[in-house]
């Protein structure tokens, strides 16, 4: 049995495809874990979703940015962008199931001394504790009440955690945080506008995974995301979007060795977000 790490698929379905090929994927005995992000940008955003979906409890996947953009795009609270590719899913016969779904997916998932999210962490939180933090936020998005998490969801503020926060305020720190996050400033602040590589941050600010005391180091942290900043594996940190949607490469690492497989992909237009 293995259990393999996927980067952003963002729609790209062929790639993903040739990679599970390439690792000789047995549904009946491994399970991939998918960093989110697993639509948008992409030409086959509903074969993304409807494959993972189609593999039950043999794939764990986390929210990611674009995946709650379709969620808001579906449910009518925020428009289409213009470089959106979501329109094979919004008119799919299952839409509905697909964005049920897509919606009742963690935010975090976290065994042994591993820890899937798709962006990021606040230095400020142990692996419990932001483990904790988003069952708050999944159990938002899985309540009746769900769209009023939805139709105020967007913003950049607050830009940093405080244990006071509370309501939509304190929901809207910990979905930025773990689906928009790279860099924070000398302050402690995300600054969620940087989308750059990493040679252009800032002195003042320093990638999440750098912070100095962040509390989250006694795990692994396998997440996406960042795909200026390309593959990135050390100790304590997979970063696995290598920019597949860019038409650079899309990234398996494997939990129990740490290996790493990749493949080639096509150029699909894709732009960091």
């Amino acid at each position: 049995m293995a259990d393999y790490a996927i980067g952003d698929l963002q729609g790209c379905f062929e790639p993903l495809e040739r990679l599970l090929e390439r690792v000789a994927f047995d549904p009946a005995r491994d399970r991939l874990w998918f960093v989110g992000d697993l639509v948008n940008r992409g030409p086959d955003s509903l074969a993304c979703l409807r494959f993972v979906k189609s593999l039950g409890d043999r794939a764990v996947t986390v929210l990611g940015n674009h995946d709650l953009h379709l969620v808001c795009v579906a449910e009518g609270v925020e428009k289409r962008r213009s470089r959106d590719t979501l329109d094979d899913v919004l008119a799919a016969p299952d839409r509905d199931e697909l964005i049920t779904w897509l919606r009742h997916r963690p935010l975090m998932h976290v065994e042994g001394d591993m820890a899937l999210v798709h962006a990021g962490l606040l230095p400020e939180w142990s692996i419990a504790k932001a483990r904790a933090l988003a069952s708050e936020v999944e159990a938002a998005l899985r309540a009746p009440s769900y769209r009023a998490l939805l139709e105020r969801m967007y913003g950049d503020k607050p830009d940093r955690w405080s244990d006071k926060l509370e309501g939509l305020d304190r929901l809207r720190v910990i979905i930025n945080a773990m689906t928009r996050l790279r860099v924070l400033d000398d302050e402690g602040a995300m600054v969620l506008k940087f989308k750059g590589e990493p040679g252009d941050v800032h002195e003042a600010w320093t990638p999440w995974f750098d912070m100095p005391g962040r509390k989250s180091r006694d795990h692994t942290i396998i997440c996406g995301h960042w795909s200026a900043l390309g593959l990135r594996v050390e100790a304590g940190l997979a970063s696995l979007d290598s920019g597949c949607v860019w038409g650079r490469s899309l990234t398996a690492f494997r939990l129990q060795d740490r290996a790493v497989f990749a493949v080639r992909c096509p150029e699909s237009g894709g732009r960091e977000d």
